[in-house]
């Protein structure tokens, strides 16, 4: 097992550090609290040049200095491209792209940014928006976090805003995605093929395979949208 000499890994972790702690706060903020693609890269590349300098005794201090100072300018230079030109802030940073526009889910946007309906269902939730009907707008941000703007009836309001009385809360369950049935779903449900066969009735579908999304909340009904978003509402 190699000798690891305290003296010279103690003086790269301190230079190191301080030379990370300067850019960071030179770059701007916007590097910690906005990850976008060439800032993930940048964290990346930063971890590894500090990490595989310490312990290896033939890169000096100098290596080190040299290779975070001038990956350090590059990425000044990236933000204050982006800054000036929409043209460089488009490349670097990314576009907000709508997966939801006026109700309707965009099936070809998610395809664009590799996502399923499974994924944008969970990041809707973690934004306590638990069905897709709430959704009038919803952008996918170029940090990987989602923009919603529900529609005027699900937007917040609460009890005591208007002295009603509490009522019980269902959660929406999704009862076709992708064109396959969940079974299982509607059986938990304590409901059958016939019975969704009569709510699918009203939008002429016949064809299960022709559902990109189906959703049913006790109280609110269901919830359909198509491949071809001709039958696409709620009932």
């Amino acid at each position: 097992m190699p000798e690891i000499h305290l003296g010279p890994v103690t003086l790269k972790l301190i230079v190191g550090f301080f030379l990370l702690f300067v850019i960071v706060r030179f770059a701007g903020r916007k590097i910690i609290k906005q990850i976008t693609p060439f800032t993930f890269i940048a964290s990346i590349v930063f971890g590894e040049l500090l990490g595989n300098a310490l312990y290896e005794p033939k890169v000096g201090l100098s290596y080190i200095v040299y290779s975070i100072c001038l990956w350090g300018v590059l990425l000044v230079i990236i933000e204050y491209l982006g800054q000036k030109s929409l043209f460089f802030r488009g490349i670097f940073e990314g576009k907000p792209s709508a997966l939801i526009k006026n109700g309707v889910l965009d099936l070809q946007a998610l395809k664009k940014n590799r996502m399923n309906i499974n994924q944008l269902q969970s990041l809707l939730r973690q934004s306590e928006t638990f069905s897709i009907r709430e959704v009038a707008f919803c952008y996918l941000e170029a940090d990987g976090s989602l923009s919603i703007l529900k529609k005027s009836k699900y937007q917040k309001t609460t009890g005591e805003d208007l002295n009603l009385p509490d009522k019980p809360v269902y959660v929406p369950v999704t009862i076709i995605r992708d064109g396959k049935v969940l079974w299982d779903e509607i059986k938990d449900l304590g409901f059958d093929e016939s019975w969704l066969r009569a709510q699918l009735e009203p939008y002429h579908i016949t064809d299960y395979k022709n559902v990109l999304i189906a959703e049913w909340q006790e109280g609110d009904g269901i919830y359909v949208q198509t491949y071809d978003k001709d039958a696409s509402g709620s009932s």
